[in-house]
């Protein structure tokens, strides 16, 4: 296979960021937000479903921070495999074959190595590594980050964890019938792949994820890769995160004949949750258990299994559904089911939104229930833009040196 800008030098002042990127499996744009933050400026987004394509094409259009973009990104609604980066990219394919690619990411299906996917591994169709590696030998890229559940980490996994490192940096591994494979790999190294928990960067939620980070070899060299440090000694809590939104949504029926239930209501909840934070400050501070998108083949949208409802109620909200915003609450009155139910108040979107760490003004496609299982399934934008710091400290120290261009 014919790899992308073998030699390619930049030169010059670089116009736009200073670091481009293209993600696969894009998503709702959890990634992408956090490596934009971070200062990669995306040359491509590649995302399967219609939901979340939409709501990548609808927050490009209007977010005046990704104007750049704009201009230079393709959003591509299709399958990752047949995602064809020569002949695919209209916008960006000029720009990307005279600078090359800094970064190639992706947050891979999770389902192969989640408990609630059935941990099938290299043996379920959904599982992605193999084209994500077939992309980095095609697009060469200067860094690569990969982003799975925490379940990829397990013992049973440690064959394959190893056929992926073979791929990349070369070694061996241990192949589907027992036999030892050796590979040269593609010239990288695995800098580091380990977990990291989104509530030590400011998430209010309990998300640990796996994260790969590798270097080509000629940009990693001599410069040490530091792995993202905790930027908060204590959690954000759910009542600390929620209680502004929270207010919103009873405020309108402080008034009326809700005026006494609302109220009640309101403070139960603001109540159950300061005291969940109380009781487990220093201790994990009362965040939110793991959000989950769920799947198409199972009805609505909940907070998960039963085991999360529960941390759920601790916390003063309802798990069994998400509820409407307030404008549809209003117009369907839906107030007893979504304010005012003995478990209390189930979710907005919006809220979700808020424990993931999506920025308020991300705006999401489709009905109530695709857009929650966006949410639910994103890769909270504040780890996404820790690590995008962490591998831009190697690219910029690599350009510094003259090398790794």
């Amino acid at each position: 296979m014919t790899r992308m800008n073998e030699t390619a030098p930049v030169s010059g002042e670089l116009e736009g960021p200073a670091y481009t990127s293209i993600e696969i499996c894009a998503g709702a744009g959890g990634q992408a937000i956090g490596l934009h933050q971070a200062g990669f400026g995306h040359l491509a987004l590649v995302e399967i479903d219609s939901h979340a394509a939409e709501t990548l094409d609808v927050n490009l259009k209007k977010q005046k921070s990704w104007a750049w973009e704009r201009e230079h990104c393709d959003l591509l609604p299709a399958d990752v495999n047949s995602f064809d980066p020569t002949k695919d990219l209209e916008k960006s394919g000029k720009l990307l074959a005279e600078r090359g690619l800094d970064l190639l990411a992706g947050g891979v299906p999770c389902p192969p190595f989640s408990h609630a996917g059935k941990q099938l591994g290299r043996d379920d169709e959904r599982d992605l590594f193999p084209r994500m590696l077939e992309l980095v030998e095609l697009l060469n890229p200067r860094a690569v980050m990969i982003e799975n559940v925490r379940g990829i980490m397990d013992p049973k996994f440690s064959d394959y964890r190893d056929f992926i490192r073979a791929r990349l940096q070369g070694g061996s591994y241990r192949d589907e019938a027992g036999q030892m494979v050796t590979e040269r790999g593609l010239g990288y190294t695995v800098s580091k792949w380990d977990i990291l928990e989104a509530s030590d960067f400011g998430v209010p939620q309990l998300r640990p994820r796996a994260i790969l980070v590798a270097f080509r070899d000629d940009v990693i060299e001599d410069i040490k890769y530091e792995w993202p440090t905790a930027t908060l000694g204590e959690p954000v809590s759910v009542a600390q995160s929620l209680q502004a939104s929270m207010l919103e949504r009873y405020k309108p029926y402080f008034d009326g004949e809700y005026a006494k239930e609302a109220r009640e209501a309101y403070e139960r909840w603001l109540g159950k949750a300061q005291e969940r934070h109380a009781e487990l400050e220093g201790k994990g501070g009362g965040i939110a258990p793991t959000l989950v998108g769920g799947s198409k083949k199972h009805g609505g949208a909940d907070l998960g299994p039963s085991r999360a409802k529960a941390a759920w109620k601790l916390l003063g909200v309802s798990g069994m559904g998400v509820a409407n915003d307030i404008a549809a609450c209003r117009e369907k009155e839906t107030e007893k089911r979504d304010l005012f139910g003995p478990d209390g108040p189930m979710l907005t979107v919006q809220q979700a939104a808020i424990i993931q760490g999506f920025p308020p003004e991300w705006k999401f496609s489709g009905g109530k229930t695709a857009q929650y299982r966006q949410v639910g399934n994103a890769f909270p934008p504040p780890v996404a833009k820790a690590v995008g710091e962490s591998i831009i400290d190697v690219l910029k120290a690599a350009r510094e040196r003259g090398q790794g261009t």
